[in-house]
């Protein structure tokens, strides 16, 4: 489960069997938890989040999508 990003309080970070679905990263901040879309940033799961602490994990994964991604494509591949 490497984490590829740490950015305001969150961990950014893939589970190794998540490959077969399309590229996400996960975010955790203690017991809270969701999962967002890389291809289209978008929220699959959110697990606790409020609206605004949501915005703001999209915005940063908006912001590093490409590292995302390549982060996937290299973790996966």
């Amino acid at each position: 489960m490497p984490t590829v990003l740490r950015e305001a309080g969150y961990r950014f970070h893939f589970f190794s069997g998540d490959g077969h679905e399309p590229p996400h990263v996960h975010i955790d901040d203690g017991d809270r938890k969701a999962k967002i879309w890389l291809q289209e940033v978008r929220v699959a799961k959110n697990g606790g989040f409020s609206d605004v602490e949501l915005g703001r994990i999209i915005a940063i994964v908006s912001e590093n999508r490409s590292r995302l991604l390549e982060a996937w494509n290299e973790f996966f591949a």
